[in-house]
């Protein structure tokens, strides 16, 4: 382990010649396992006593310091007609609705600060999106029932953000939400179901919702052109899975403790994909209408990779089978037409709602590092 620390310390030189140096810097326990005198110097708060196994040796600096990417604390939101005036009917967003209020946050604002701190009616919620793993999830902020504040920490595993929290300055891994070095090590936030869709299928969806707003200043170029397309993930030390392209994205959850992807190829060549996992029937739904964030060099001109969802087809006491048609999503057992947020929209069922899986678009080859064992659809 003393080996895994003195990698993680050499590999922060960028963050801590940034940090101003601390002569109070103490350290959080008495008899830390390690050389941690380095790191206190800007994480003066952190347990390092507290960790989770082996992590130390897959840690490294992303080349910023603490909150150098800087999270969006105090949000505020515009009405869908104001958040017209410059998304197009493709620009991506992470969609959320929390007790009927719905709100999006544009990934070209993600792409650019990585965590919004929200509250969302009643619920404190962090909105995050990693652009070098294509991660873009929403955890309940609170621990303990106390909301924390959670920043970007520079640091990286498995090429997915290292989140912080200024409470005890415990570190939080982005990709499963889940504490890794610290006081919090071991704790679990609250996944809370989402989706990246394209503004139009959102604003059809959530005609009263509220956006994100850009403020005054302008986003919608990408900096990370054409990574989407790289066979190299970046700031990744692994090998790649080589089942599947590295980024190539896949929609991809846990069902039942079963970890499961369902590649976006597949998705879009049938649309729907009725399936089994485990005990547990699930329909995985795909339809056009969403620009890459991390392809062409402006988020709007990129290639439409489309939007992604996966459900729990089980409605009441029976199992509904779907097929797609010309573009439009239907139930065997009813006729009904449903849309890829799990709505009945026409037919006998209409207004009904399926219960979301926790699943969501992420580049293969993160998704493969944490969790390897994953089956894959469609291959043996």
């Amino acid at each position: 382990m003393a080996g895994g620390l003195a990698v993680v310390t050499a590999v922060l030189g960028l963050i801590l010649l940034a940090a101003p140096e601390r002569s109070d810097a103490q350290l959080s326990c008495d008899d830390p396992p390690m050389d941690v005198s380095r790191l206190v110097t800007v994480w003066d708060k952190t347990d390092f006593c507290q960790f989770e196994e082996g992590v130390f040796d897959d840690i490294i600096s992303g080349g910023v310091p603490r909150d150098g990417i800087p999270p969006i604390d105090n949000p505020e939101f515009e009405s869908i007609d104001a958040a017209s005036e410059w998304l197009q009917p493709q620009s991506p967003l992470i969609a959320v609705e929390i007790d009927g209020l719905a709100r999006g946050y544009p990934l070209a604002i993600l792409t650019r600060h990585e965590i919004v701190n929200d509250v969302i009616g009643e619920t404190p919620v962090i909105v995050t999106f990693c652009p070098l793993c294509n991660s873009a999830l929403v955890f309940d902020s609170r621990v303990g029932g106390e909301p924390l504040r959670f920043g970007v920490s520079g640091l990286l595993r498995n090429s997915d953000l290292i989140m912080w929290d200024d409470k005890t300055q415990s570190w939080w891994q982005q990709f499963t939400g889940t504490g890794i070095v610290g006081e919090y090590t071991g704790y679990q936030l609250d996944l809370i179901p989402s989706q990246v869709v394209g503004f139009e299928a959102f604003v059809e969806a959530f005609p009263a919702a509220e956006v994100l707003s850009r403020g005054s200043r302008s986003y919608g170029a990408n900096p990370y052109t054409n990574y989407d397309s790289s066979a190299q993930p970046f700031l990744f030390r692994g090998e790649p899975d080589a089942r599947l392209f590295a980024t190539e994205r896949v929609l991809a959850g846990l069902i039942g403790g079963q970890p499961i992807a369902y590649p976006f190829p597949a998705l879009e060549a049938e649309r729907v994909i009725n399936d089994t996992v485990g005990e547990r029937d699930v329909v995985a739904l795909w339809q056009p209408g969403a620009a890459s964030a991390l392809g062409a060099s402006q988020i709007d001109e990129a290639e439409d990779v489309g939007m992604a969802a996966l459900y729990s087809r089980r409605l009441g006491d029976r199992v509904l089978t779907f097929e797609s048609a010309d573009g439009v999503i239907r139930d065997l057992e009813t006729g009904s037409t449903w849309n890829v947020f799990g709505r009945a929209v026409e037919g006998e069922l209409a207004g009904s709602q399926f219960e979301p899986e926790f699943a969501a678009p992420h580049f293969w080859f993160a998704w493969a590092a944490f969790r390897p064992e994953t089956e894959v659809y469609g291959l043996e």
